[in-house]
């Protein structure tokens, strides 16, 4: 049997470092690099591809992923295993091999001295700010197990409502797809048989019927183009959204949107409350924990608001008295109920409270979204398939008028 050559990446003296090896496998080649002290992170045929390359789209990890390995770290931390061998043990368990190649990445940078939270901030793209804030806290604090216990039910219920949203989207979405599909196909296929018929009647057509036909044929002449135009709103809009003064206006229409808009503000005050609620329940400072929750806020104007909150709190006032100046998204009922919460020192406890409170108000408000939403678009549907019709059959209609007279 002929030795192998590989290629690796590893870390000594926690230095990335890497080269090429003989040896007869993979295990014997990762055998010998750290009889050598180096931590091994990726080990491939010389000429091949990597046994653990990922060929993904984004990072491969869903937010599942991580709420199930949260809750199996918290188990294991709580049973009494030590950090490293709870992540080696679940690097190697976990069926998701995007995250359990990166698990086996921070246990290499915790074994080389590293602590969790900053090995897992080295990973930003799985493991946002408010969880490697909150991981740290609970290193400092020594209740790791019971803050990644907390995380893993924060992650769920946050989880629960974007579901509930998309939910809610879902049919529209399917409702305008098949009604521009059947209209697309009326005006590609039927409507030009009708124009030909009319053609030859040498009489001039009534104006619907006239709009239909010009309908028709710029569908069919210029279908190219319309594509073009719908790719190139939508691209110059999600552009602009990226500006300061785009994300500002268009996250502003979001919020002041009929039914939609209150859904996103009813959404933003459960986010928010429930995002400081834990962290603050879990240690982090309450200038830390405003900054980790405006990041996570996703939408401008919630964003800003919640910094103001923080901007006024680092002066000495109070959380309830700069909140009150954003009733548009935080009403009276919230800010008194956090101004009783800190007045009697359970601020944590009134947060959770809100924020249950409001995931009912989600649920209340994706009901009314889809109630509303229903009636409007087959209407709409009727009525457009309605005018081609009429439009379609009032010349015939002229026609046997005439020939009656």
């Amino acid at each position: 049997m002929e030795k192998i050559k590989f290629k690796w990446k590893g870390i000594r003296d926690r230095k990335e470092v890497s080269g090429d090896i003989e040896a007869f496998s993979r295990e014997e080649a990762e055998g010998r690099l750290r009889q050598e002290q180096i931590k091994p992170t990726e080990i491939k045929k010389a000429g091949g591809f990597s046994m653990d390359m990922d060929i993904t789209i984004g990072t491969g990890v869903g937010t599942a992923d991580v709420v199930v390995f949260t809750r199996q770290f918290s188990t294991m931390i709580n049973a009494g295993l030590p950090i490293l061998s709870c992540l080696d043990i679940l690097g190697n368990q976990l069926e998701n091999k995007f995250l359990a190649k990166r698990l086996k990445q921070i246990a290499s940078d915790v074994e080389e001295g590293s602590t969790l939270s900053d090995s897992l901030g080295k990973h930003k793209d799985i493991f946002d700010s408010l969880y490697i804030h909150m991981v740290e806290a609970g290193e400092i604090g020594g209740i790791l197990d019971t803050i990644l216990e907390r995380l893993a039910d924060y992650m769920e219920k946050n989880a629960k409502i974007l579901a509930k949203i998309k939910g809610a989207m879902v049919y529209p979405m399917v409702v305008i797809g098949v009604s521009s599909v059947a209209i697309a196909i009326l005006l590609i296929f039927v409507i030009p048989t009708f124009a030909a018929m009319f053609s030859g009647m040498g009489a001039e057509l009534p104006g619907p019927t006239q709009t239909v036909l010009v309908a028709s044929h710029i569908l069919i002449g210029y279908w190219w183009l319309i594509i073009l135009t719908i790719v190139g709103i939508i691209v110059g809009i999600k552009q602009w959204h990226k500006t300061d003064a785009g994300e500002k206006v268009l996250d502003m229409v979001l919020l002041k949107l009929p039914v939609l808009g209150n859904l996103q503000r009813k959404t933003a005050v459960a986010r928010f409350t429930r995002t400081l609620g834990t962290l603050l329940g879990s240690g982090v400072p309450i200038l830390d924990a405003l900054e980790i929750t405006a990041k996570t806020a996703g939408n401008r104007i919630v964003t800003d608001a919640v910094l103001d909150t923080r901007t006024s709190i680092s002066k000495g006032e109070t959380i309830s008295k700069p909140l009150s100046k954003h009733e548009f998204i935080f009403p009276p009922m919230v800010v008194s109920m956090i101004a009783i919460g800190e007045e009697t020192g359970a601020l944590e406890d009134m947060l959770v409270r809100i924020a249950n409170f409001y995931d009912d108000e989600v649920d209340q408000a994706v009901e009314t979204l889809t109630a509303a939403m229903e009636p409007i678009m087959i209407v709409g549907l009727g009525i457009t398939i309605g005018y081609i019709v009429v439009a379609m059959y009032m010349p015939m209609f002229k026609l046997i008028s005439a020939m009656e007279n």
